[in-house]
């Protein structure tokens, strides 16, 4: 399997491409790395260096990868934060380029605009560009509840709103959703949840709550969800996988009080989960 991931890198530390990457390449996928910026570590430290590339030099990059006339094997592309609606515009060429050349390739957004506490961090007019242009473009998204709310207008306080909120987005064009990080009415205090809709139906996956928040993990579970969606075509193999692998590395991480995701020291949770939660039909 081949995918092209166009996101944000860091030098260290994991976020973006930098958390994406490795576990796709754990679970044998050959991963074409685009970097929309480049910093030394993520801005959650307050503090960092480096720059934020031209919108110009995706396309540049995408034109090189098909000057060697491998688009048509390229199986899906995977975005997360775009920093700019330049820099969106240019993803949504890389994809419509690499479907001119594989109809069969699909498109995975992780719509990536802010979370609750935290409220919107995205520069103005990305959340719009979401709304719009992306997300009617993917196939797969994987919004967390504050920008499943955002995206759709909708407060989803219980279940059944978070469903109706995913219903309407399926209808600007997404064959399978997955929310993360959902706290519902229905969801206990010491737990959380994942809900994913897809053509085979709706799933829900709980785990316990820990007692870690860190910056990557979002980027890492989009894009084992898109790789389990395209490996089984099973929505609810790819949520109970992917939630199952990023438990054990948060669990891993919660242990040795880390500040980073330890993806690499917990790699084996990518190919063989420690802890399996199973996904229930709703």
């Amino acid at each position: 399997m081949n995918i092209l991931s166009i996101q944000s890198h860091v030098a260290y530390g994991h976020v973006g491409n930098a958390s994406a990457v490795f576990p796709l390449q754990r679970l044998g996928v050959e991963v074409w790395p685009i970097n929309t910026v480049q910093f030394s570590n993520h801005t959650g430290y307050g503090a960092w260096r480096g720059q934020v590339f031209e919108a110009s030099v995706i396309g540049d990059l995408v034109e090189g990868i098909a000057e060697r006339g491998v688009l048509a094997r390229c199986d899906g592309v995977l975005s997360g934060y775009m920093g700019s609606a330049d820099i969106g515009a240019a993803i949504l060429d890389a994809v419509a380029r690499v479907r001119a050349a594989n109809r069969n390739a699909a498109y995975c957004c992780d719509p990536v605009i802010g979370d609750v506490g935290r409220g919107i961090f995205v520069r103005q007019g990305i959340p719009e560009f979401m709304r719009e242009q992306a997300v009617p473009a993917a196939d797969v998204i994987t919004p967390n509840q504050f920008e499943l709310e955002l995206l759709t207008r909708r407060t989803c306080t219980t279940l059944p709103e978070a469903i109706a909120a995913c219903d309407a987005l399926h209808a600007l064009g997404p064959k399978v959703i997955l929310v993360t990080s959902l706290h519902v009415s229905e969801t206990p205090s010491d737990s959380i949840d994942l809900l994913a809709s897809g053509p085979d139906g709706r799933f829900l996956v709980r785990t316990p709550r820990l007692a870690v928040s860190l910056n990557g993990a979002g980027d890492a579970i989009a894009a084992l969800f898109f790789f389990h969606v395209l490996r089984t075509g099973s929505t609810a193999q790819a949520v109970s996988l992917a939630a199952s692998s990023i438990y054990g590395v948060l669990t891993r991480t919660e242990k040795a009080q880390s500040r980073e995701l330890l993806l690499v020291e917990a790699q084996d949770e990518f190919v063989t989960p420690s802890r399996l939660f199973p996904a229930s039909a709703i």
